[in-house]
């Protein structure tokens, strides 16, 4: 966590460049921008319940802060919410947003509705620059990172939309690799998990990661919410080529970053997320190296069923396939489960989300060949 005086200092500079977007602010942050405005820093906390608890975004309806201050906060900062270019919802449930940012990007929020809980998957990025061969949203482009206010837009725009108390859970899981946007994704978890926040438990709120190694360490000391890791093989090779940020980041170095981030929260563990394609990583010498690559690290292996999207080069793994392999994860200790497929039907799904992306790519991107 960044300094008070290193707060104070931001918030005077951000006050410099024009008004204070506050919606993705945390507490330190908010706190030093009102202390930079010669306010108590408690002032933090009226606002945060103002916009996440009572959802009002016109400062003139928070009534229990004086005229002057309102009126200052009218010169010096704003609160907006992205625009929703698309609602749409899945035969199973599942809704999905398209939300507009003002330079006209377009990422994607998915809803997920289940008997105990509802999860919301948020974008991080405007598109997703790792390459990862069996994913739509990364041959869509990349165009930039979204600020903290842009991430905690597309929760309120949720929230808006949906039953009191539907969202318990929030996952960095949609478009993007979060861990490539660190700032403004902490900044966007501490709003979720604050208690003037949206006061979830911070097993709630998870981060996932295509395995970004010196970001996960730093994590580690910042930060205590849930970690999920893009595993999908486990070999260097055959994950060479399906992530190729493992070609910096090889599983000698992700694998014990992943057990120190947790090594000091009991009954915590990391979420694998293993994607099943059908020859390439789903057979049986792969769920031997698994068992051994994971052994003595506290583990969740999610196998999910590829979703094909036009292009793909890969095809979905049998069920009775992807029922084997978890049969034998679950035989030698491991906790494994199979994701269902949902929303599908509206391009909602795992690797599906695309949105509409101003690519800032060089034309060229390297990758496997």
């Amino acid at each position: 966590m960044r300094s008070a005086p290193a707060d104070h200092e931001a918030a005077h500079a951000e006050r410099r460049s024009g008004p204070v977007e506050l919606l993705g602010l945390d507490r330190p942050r908010l706190a030093a921008f009102f202390d930079a405005l010669g306010e108590k820093r408690f002032r933090a906390r009226q606002m945060m319940q103002w916009l996440h608890q009572r959802h009002v975004y016109d400062f003139d309806q928070m009534t229990d802060l004086s005229k002057g201050l309102r009126q200052r906060l009218r010169e010096h900062a704003r609160v907006g919410l992205p625009e929703v270019a698309a609602d749409q919802q899945a035969s199973d449930g599942t809704r999905k947003w398209v939300v507009r940012l003002a330079d006209g990007n377009c990422v994607e929020a998915v809803y997920i509705p289940e008997p105990k809980r509802g999860t919301l998957c948020v974008s991080s990025q405007a598109g997703r620059p790792m390459g990862c061969t069996f994913c739509a949203t990364g041959d869509g482009g990349f165009s930039r990172n979204l600020s903290a206010a842009e991430i905690v837009g597309q929760v309120h725009i949720a929230r808006q939309r949906l039953p009191e108390g539907a969202i318990t859970n929030i996952v960095f899981m949609g478009m993007g690799e979060p861990l490539l946007n660190f700032d403004p994704v902490i900044s966007a978890a501490r709003v979720f998990t604050d208690d003037y926040g949206f006061v979830l438990s911070k097993r709630r709120v998870t981060i996932s990661t295509s395995g970004v190694v010196h970001a996960i360490e730093r994590m580690q000391r910042v930060i205590d919410v849930s970690l999920a890791v893009s595993l999908h093989a486990p070999n260097n090779e055959l994950r060479d080529q399906l992530v190729p940020l493992n070609r910096k980041n090889p599983l000698e170095r992700l694998l014990p970053a992943c057990h120190a981030y947790i090594a000091d929260k009991p009954h915590r563990r990391i979420t694998w997320e293993y994607v099943m394609l059908d020859g390439v990583n789903d057979q049986e010498e792969h769920a031997r190296e698994l068992i051994e690559r994971l052994r003595g690290i506290p583990s969740k292996v999610n196998l999910i069923p590829f979703n094909p999207y036009p292009g793909a080069r890969y095809g979905r793994s049998p069920a009775r396939q992807v029922r084997r392999f978890a049969d034998r994860l679950l035989e030698n200790g491991l906790t494994a489960t199979i994701r269902d497929t949902r929303g599908d039907d509206i391009d909602g799904a795992c690797g599906q989300l695309v949105g509409e992306i101003r690519d800032a790519r060089p034309s060229k991107v390297a990758g496997p060949a």
